[in-house]
């Protein structure tokens, strides 16, 4: 019954459609996917809206700036989604391998990381993730996440064209271009808030304001304080507005109000503003915020999640080639429904963060031991079939310590203790730590505390080199090469971070800029040294060493079907507390098969064969470990894995 009435409405807001859009020609594919999508997404947005007077006319809104999106698409990304839509798994090969960086750091400005793509293929990259390029307020940018203006580059980093140049030069070398957009909130200098502040009611209700503390009092009862040691609180007062303005992140983020539908059109029409501009993936910020209720802590409401349909649903409408990333760091069993609850195909977005697995990487290396890591993976709730994990072992952020209790205690911590030792350990305040990392977001009432620092720095490199240490060194660039084996193996697409590749360190200048000095994750954004990166072809030098280690590993993953990820890793329990070993099959071919192992202890350790081979490994031929195409080490019937040594194991194929 609700699908005639909703064919119905759709007939009458086709009737109702701008003149200059009915003219248009070449509009036969929108029609279509309009008329397949329109009932997930009237039924969405009647459900987030339908009890407005004007929800006709915003309904009539929503469908015009599809079209109109539309309408400005160019030929060649209409082409692109529709060879997308032929072969809708196209994301989930073992052929992509991403990056995320700054372009100022990485390389000045957007022309200097164009004039740098060879760099990322020489790596084996295709696939950046260009970090937040657009306007934002010197000083108060929140590292490009406070955006004043949705539209416009920041003028330090390029311009318009620029990035149109950048996303065509990708596309001509098969790479994939990843940009944000930030949807809980904007800077309290856009044009939007300007507006709110000058007393225009209709820009007033784009976000949450409140006259006194009465609704922010009962809200603080229950929300948490994202920085509490530099913006505490989630409400500022705006004396111009006479207001208290929600600010969940920080004073200058103003927290958009989805409860308003003209919100939710305009952050539709930015999303499909910069999928016409050459995105390929759009990594959608701080989507757990996006609903506001008293009572809860704000965050993973249901009709967030409803947002991330509509959303999805429209794109699906006017540019269906175009992937969401989720930027949602929240519990496991909270992460997976951000792919879309109770289907088969994602309904949301097609790939999320996989935050659980990079926190327990850490506690592996700082413990030695792999229990806890063991116990989160076998938490991690199942993706959906068509969807997948982003794995990093760094990014822009902090390293949080989400791991759940439960897992905690029973690999035999206890949970405020073991967060303690983490954080102790890894900004080199436990004996004998090699880390050189800095807390982040101390909370002195709860005493909890997160961790900054680049990859090189946290696993030892950094002192290494401090002391000329040469088994140090080669420690250190064991771990960083084991660590990397595992988000290249793990199944999902894995995310390098930018100067991992070369060992680059922690950048200390931060604390002489008076707008960084607060936010230690500073520490961990760095400008790339051209000059050192050159020692990348010096035989022997430490960059060599890294650089030469990660190409070969991308390029041999990009050899293994079965690190395609449809659903084929199997964690093995092989009964040794310093090993992680999981399987991968080939979903074409089930009798091709890939054994994972790696060794996080500063000894060696074995594996029995004869235990392998119960499991159905190993039984034909001679086993060879991908990655160097060599026979690994063997004795009595013994597979012995080096310290912090990994291998990538089968016996159907060799490297």
């Amino acid at each position: 019954m609700y699908e005639q009435i909703s064919h119905s409405l759709l007939n009458d807001i086709l009737t109702k459609l701008d003149p200059e859009i009915v003219r248009q020609p070449k509009m036969r594919h929108f029609y279509t996917r309009l008329g397949a999508n329109f009932y997930a997404i009237h039924s969405m947005f009647r459900r987030l809206y339908g009890e407005r007077s004007d929800f006709n006319t915003q309904m009539q809104r929503l469908v015009e700036t599809m079209a109109s999106q539309y309408i400005a698409r160019s030929e060649y990304l209409k082409e692109s989604d529709l060879q997308r839509e032929r072969d809708h798994n196209w994301f989930l090969s073992q052929q992509w391998v991403g990056m995320a960086l700054y372009s100022d750091g990485f390389a000045d400005n957007l022309q200097g990381l164009q004039a740098k793509l060879h760099y990322l293929q020489e790596l084996g990259i295709n696939m950046v993730h260009v970090m937040p390029v657009l306007d934002c307020p010197p000083g108060k940018s929140d590292g490009g996440y406070a955006v004043r203006d949705f539209r416009r580059i920041d003028s330090r980093i390029g311009s318009l064209e620029d990035i149109d140049a950048l996303a065509k030069a990708m596309h001509k070398r098969g790479m994939l271009l990843t940009l944000d957009v930030v949807l809980n909130h904007t800077s309290d200098a856009h044009q939007w808030a300007v507006r709110a502040r000058n007393g225009e009611s209709a820009y007033q209700d784009y976000y949450y304001t409140f006259p006194d503390r009465e609704i922010p009092d009962m809200f603080e009862e229950t929300m948490v304080e994202i920085f509490p040691h530099t913006s505490p609180g989630n409400f500022t007062w705006c004396e111009e507005m006479g207001s208290w303005v929600m600010t969940s992140f920080h004073s200058y983020q103003w927290d958009l109000n989805y409860s308003n539908p003209s919100v939710l059109i305009e952050m539709l029409d930015i999303i499909l503003y910069w999928a016409n501009h050459g995105a390929d993936i759009l990594r959608l910020d701080a989507v757990a915020f996006l609903w506001k209720k008293i009572g809860g802590n704000c965050q993973n409401e249901r009709e967030a999640h409803r947002i991330l349909q509509l959303l999805k649903g429209c794109c699906q409408v006017t540019a269906p080639g175009v992937l969401f990333i989720a930027e949602a760091i929240v519990a496991p069993i909270e992460i997976t429904k951000y792919f879309g609850e109770d289907a088969i195909n994602a309904k949301e977005c097609e790939i999320a963060y996989n935050a659980t697995f990079m926190a327990l990487l850490w506690d592996a290396v700082a413990t030695k031991k792999t229990e806890l890591l063991n116990r989160g993976i076998k938490s991690l709730p199942d993706k959906l079939e068509r969807a997948t994990w982003l794995n990093y072992i760094r990014c822009h952020d902090d390293i949080g310590l989400g791991f759940d209790d439960a897992d905690i205690r029973l690999a035999g911590y206890e949970p405020t203790a073991h967060r303690r030792f983490l954080v102790d350990y890894y900004t080199g305040n436990f004996e004998n730590s090699p880390a050189r990392g800095q807390p982040f977001g101390q909370n002195e009432k709860t005493g909890d505390a997160r961790i900054s620092g680049t990859l090189a720095s946290l696993v030892g490199l950094e002192s290494a080199l401090e002391t000329g240490d040469p088994q140090a060194i080669d420690t250190a660039i064991n771990i960083i090469l084991l660590l990397h084996s595992m988000i290249l193996s793990f199944g999902g697409i894995p995310l390098l971070y930018y100067g991992d590749a070369i060992g680059t360190l922690n950048d200390y200048s931060y604390q002489l800029d008076e707008s960084k000095c607060r936010d230690s994750r500073w520490i961990h954004r760095p400008t790339i040294d051209w000059e050192k990166a050159e020692a990348r072809h010096q035989l022997g030098s430490v960059e060599r060493r890294i650089f030469d280690g990660l190409k070969t590993l991308i390029a041999v993953r990009k050899e293994i079907p079965a690190f395609a990820d449809f659903n084929s890793r199997e964690l093995l329990d092989i009964d040794n507390p310093h090993l992680l070993a999981y399987a991968h099959f080939d979903h074409e071919n089930a009798s091709s098969s890939v054994l994972v192992v790696g060794n996080f202890d500063t000894v060696p350790h074995s594996i029995d064969l004869e235990m392998l081979q119960k499991k159905g490994f190993f039984t034909l031929g001679s086993i060879r470990d991908l990655c160097t195409g060599e026979r690994p080490s063997i004795f009595n019937n013994q597979l012995a894995i080096p310290a912090h040594g990994f291998y990538w194991l089968s016996e159907s194929r060799s490297a």
